[in-house]
């Protein structure tokens, strides 16, 4: 079985490449220049001479079509594309580009070429908006409210269509947040883990935040690729929400690791209203019912979980 995957050099890309190389697949793993990527997440698990690293830049047309021809892989899995919600106001046509067109990109090479591969997109919960307290599934309206959230509504619509109009075995795994040690220090979860390592070690610094009400259902990636693996294993493709099914404020994640620490979070914590997004979430809950009866998958870990692993590993981090 030979895998391409897009976004070899991210989080979820690197813990997937690690699960289909354990699985025995042949793992190609895409990036915009491979000559100068580092690929450190594929470092960090150990697996960086295993994957076939390649250049290929998803928003171009002709680079996507001649590496789909070129590879025949028997599963895709489109995991790149602008990340950040946060930046995605700062950069809306980059995100627009990166995710969207670079989707369109794949179906369309894929139904040009007649390939049978099986394909995955990587959604977002971003997608449904402010969901309150109602807990969305998978037939929930999309309200996004960032231009990130738009770009994952329009890609997630893009497969659907084509998976109805040309009969394309492709999906969308609507992925609520999700965390490792594998994230950038750009992500607030990795800010506040490295923060408070570093005041507990004798640093004199403050944490500087913005909105600390927002909740989020937070994941562990490891468990979420391997979801997204199931999800091609199916005889039929269909869309699932990947998510634990808890929701907690970002001030609850905060006060985890702060106490983890020995500290408390109130003492070195500033808000900067600054810091708030000119249209944020407030609170998205998610119902990963369907995922658990249909694919049998469950989380191994919930927010709890994430905390304590993130700061075993920062803690590990710290003593090489």
């Amino acid at each position: 079985m030979r895998a391409l995957i897009s976004g070899v050099s991210g989080q979820d890309g690197a813990y997937l490449a690690k699960l289909l190389l354990d699985k025995g697949y042949h793992v190609i793993g895409t990036s915009r220049d491979s000559g100068g990527n580092s690929f450190s997440g594929l470092a960090a698990l150990g697996i960086a001479q295993d994957v076939e690293k390649i250049s290929m830049a998803p928003n171009d047309y002709s680079s996507v079509f001649n590496t789909l021809k070129k590879y025949h892989p028997n599963e895709i899995y489109n995991l790149s594309g602008q990340s950040s919600v946060g930046l995605s106001f700062e950069q809306p046509l980059e995100t627009i580009n990166s995710i969207t067109v670079a989707t369109l990109n794949f179906l369309e090479a894929i139904r040009h070429l007649g390939v049978s591969a099986k394909f995955y997109n990587a959604g977002s919960g971003e997608c449904f908006g402010d969901t309150g307290e109602i807990a969305v599934n998978e037939g929930h309206a999309f309200r996004p409210r960032s231009p990130y959230g738009v770009a994952k509504a329009s890609a997630h619509g893009l497969v659907s269509n084509y998976r109805e109009s040309f009969s394309l075995f492709a999906c969308t795994g609507i992925l609520f947040n999700h965390e490792s040690p594998l994230r950038p220090q750009r992500f607030v979860t990795s800010k506040i883990i490295h923060a408070a390592k570093k005041i507990s070690q004798g640093e004199d610094l403050k944490l500087v935040l913005g909105n600390i009400e927002v909740a989020r259902d937070w994941g562990w990636a490891p468990d979420y690729v391997r979801c997204m693996w199931l999800m091609l294993q199916q005889q039929s493709p269909r869309d699932y929400i990947i998510a634990t099914g808890r929701t907690e404020p970002l001030r609850y994640f905060i006060e985890k690791v702060f106490a983890y620490f020995s500290l408390n979070w109130k003492d070195y914590v500033v808000i900067d209203k600054s810091l708030f997004r000119p249209s944020d979430i407030s609170i998205n809950r998610a119902d990963p019912a369907l995922a658990r009866s249909e694919l049998d998958w469950r989380p191994m870990m919930d927010i709890d979980g994430v905390v304590k692993h993130l700061c075993l590993a920062a803690e590990k981090e710290s003593k090489k």
